[in-house]
């Protein structure tokens, strides 16, 4: 398709691997999109949103199919925070964010083993690249943007294993710039658990 030759043609190089207009895009767009996530800033969706949509193209052009269908989902569910972040008036840097409790974390858990299974099975069957990683970061990643969208502090604990994960993965299927950028995203992440603390409520604070 040639939207997808666009997006995934080379531009140029870094350290001999071929650089694209959506490596580019996607790194710019994303790194934007965790910054405001960072400082709690509602623009982290639409954002977001424009992220998604850049490396769903990208992901499924790479074969990384789950990550491909995760965009999607992630299209939706930043739709679905955007409306309740407004909805709860938590619109600004300096709303409250919430603990979530021991149970919910253990819910959480045992979804992501769930959907990290599932789809593992699906991705061999899809012949997919690296279906037990591709299936992990996909269940981790549903699990903290459920979290964000509820502006849970706990979500940064998930968003760093994600970061962690996908590092790796990444930078094995030649996706050297996406790869940086989670590493930026880890740090970023770390500061925004931080951020966040300061502005979450004592107690269980469910959202």
């Amino acid at each position: 398709m040639e939207i997808l030759a666009l997006l995934t043609d080379s531009l140029f190089t870094v350290a001999n691997m071929p650089m694209s207009a959506g490596d580019v895009l996607g790194f710019a767009s994303g790194l934007a999109c965790v910054w405001l996530s960072a400082r709690a800033n509602i623009w982290n969706f639409p954002t977001g949103i424009f992220n998604c949509i850049i490396l769903g193209l990208v992901f499924f052009q790479r074969r990384l199919f789950a990550d491909a269908l995760l965009q999607i989902v992630f299209i939706i569910l930043a739709g679905i925070g955007w409306w309740k972040w407004i909805a709860g008036r938590h619109a600004k840097e300096y709303s409250p964010t919430f603990h979530s409790s021991s149970r919910e974390q253990a819910i959480l858990l045992g979804i992501a083993t769930a959907v990290t299974l599932v789809l593992w099975r699906l991705l061999v069957w899809l012949n997919g690249a690296s279906p037990p990683i591709d299936a992990l970061i996909t269940a981790m990643s549903l699990c903290a943007q459920w979290q964000l969208n509820r502006r849970q502090l706990s979500c940064w604990v998930w968003w760093i294993a994600v970061d962690v994960v996908s590092v790796p993965l990444y930078w094995s299927r030649e996706l050297p710039l996406i790869a940086a950028l989670y590493v930026i995203f880890l740090l970023i992440c770390i500061q925004g658990w931080q951020r966040w603390r300061v502005l979450t409520l004592t107690g269980d604070g469910a959202a």
